[in-house]
């Protein structure tokens, strides 16, 4: 499990290791081949949160928000060699913690494999499904862009 002072999180955008970033989201079945320039965007229209093992980063999720009424978590990692430590709990109660994201009416997020540990957190499959609507294009990165 994790040791005290050994793991922290933190929302200081300077700290985040862009290449450790841009690495896991490129090989990720949620953003495979993201550029570069993309993942830098997101960052700086995000509320981030670092995961650091000895100030080293090892974790990442960001927030979508208007800190008012809606949410959207995305990006969600900790890096293989340091799985299995309750990192991922850690990370997910910091954020709902969080103070700007207090009070918010919804908060969503996407997963195809995570569902045991967003449960625990409070989360549920959409109650009426039918009311959701996306626009997705597949495999987005990995197509010629205009």
């Amino acid at each position: 499990m994790i040791e005290p002072n050994d793991y922290s999180i933190s929302t200081d955008k300077n700290k985040l290791d862009i290449t450790v970033i841009h690495t896991f989201l490129a090989n990720s079945y949620w953003a495979k081949d993201i550029p570069l320039d993309i993942v830098k965007r997101t960052i700086e229209n995000s509320l981030c949160f670092g995961v650091y093992h000895h100030n080293k980063q090892v974790g990442y999720a960001r927030v979508i928000s208007d800190y008012t009424t809606f949410a959207y978590l995305g990006d969600v990692f900790i890096i293989e060699e340091h799985r299995g430590k309750g990192l991922s709990k850690m990370l997910m109660q910091y954020i709902l913690d969080y103070p700007q994201l207090q009070g918010l009416r919804s908060f969503y997020l996407r997963t195809r494999d995570a569902h045991g540990l967003y449960t625990q957190f409070g989360f549920s499959p959409i109650l009426k499904p039918e009311n959701a609507m996306e626009i997705k294009h597949e495999n987005f990165y990995s197509q010629p862009r205009p």
